[in-house]
């Protein structure tokens, strides 16, 4: 009787990166060849996962294209509309088979090269660590417009005031989690929209995980998608939804 041997299954990543992304098909090709750069022949040990929000450029098509020409493991979701970065966030890291899982923006506004200083993180007991761009070391090449970091400011503010003290930066588009870590936090997330940075960082903090903040350097990308006023409005009323849930035990 002739045998049949099963096709040899993948071996999981050491890595995943994943990337949310709505209009992104400008930016999302030079990420990925900076992620293939960065980790060069070990870039077997890493697999990106794109989540295309309901992108209406082909930002999907671009990405696989890519990463076919640059031989990087790729994985993409496509949303077939935009449900909000915490959503798309929400569903890679949920997806993510790495040992380790980092989030990024498709701008790599913190570029790709601090991954390996993160890693060292983990593997000193961390459960996560997260990017800051005010701890001690930090560096700003490229401010944000001076409207957009004061009306910042105060969001970070009232976030440490009213839900998570003690954290210097929440919105810093670069954090890292272990595997375990990044199932029970994000299975917990309810918020789709931009205040599922304070989200995520209260849930962590009632989930008990060690988290550490490490510096980042930070160049601002111009062409941000935020909306000042819309967005504004948006997060202030989500840092009311996250007192509410969190009231509710619903991070517990």
């Amino acid at each position: 009787m002739a045998s049949h041997e099963s096709p040899a299954v993948p071996r999981a990543p050491r890595l995943s990166i994943v990337i949310p992304a709505y209009d992104e098909a400008q930016r999302i090709g030079p990420a990925l060849r900076s992620i293939a750069s960065h980790f060069g022949e070990r870039r077997g040990e890493v697999e990106a996962i794109v989540i295309d929000d309901g992108s209406r450029d082909g930002t999907a098509d671009v990405a696989e294209a890519v990463a076919a020409e640059i031989g990087l493991r790729l994985r993409v979701h496509r949303e077939p509309q935009n449900r909000g970065k915490g959503f798309a966030v929400r569903r890679g890291m949920l997806d993510a088979r790495g040992g380790a899982v980092l989030f990024t923006d498709a701008d790599l506004s913190v570029s790709i090269d601090h991954v390996d200083r993160f890693l060292a993180r983990l593997d000193e007991g961390a459960d996560a660590v997260v990017g800051s761009r005010r701890a001690p070391g930090a560096h700003i090449a490229r401010h944000q417009p001076a409207l957009r970091e004061r009306l910042g400011s105060v969001f970070r503010e009232l976030a440490r005031v009213l839900l998570v003290p003690g954290v210097s930066d929440f919105t810093c588009g670069f954090k890292l989690y272990r595997r375990e870590a990044a199932q029970r936090i994000f299975s917990r997330q309810r918020l789709w929209g931009w205040g599922f940075d304070v989200e995520i960082a209260l849930i962590a903090r009632r989930q008990g995980l060690r988290v550490v903040e490490e510096p980042v350097e930070w160049v601002d990308d111009a062409r941000s998608r935020v909306r000042l006023g819309r967005d504004a409005l948006r997060s202030a009323l989500d840092l009311a939804r996250i007192r509410w849930n969190d009231l509710r035990g619903r991070y517990a």
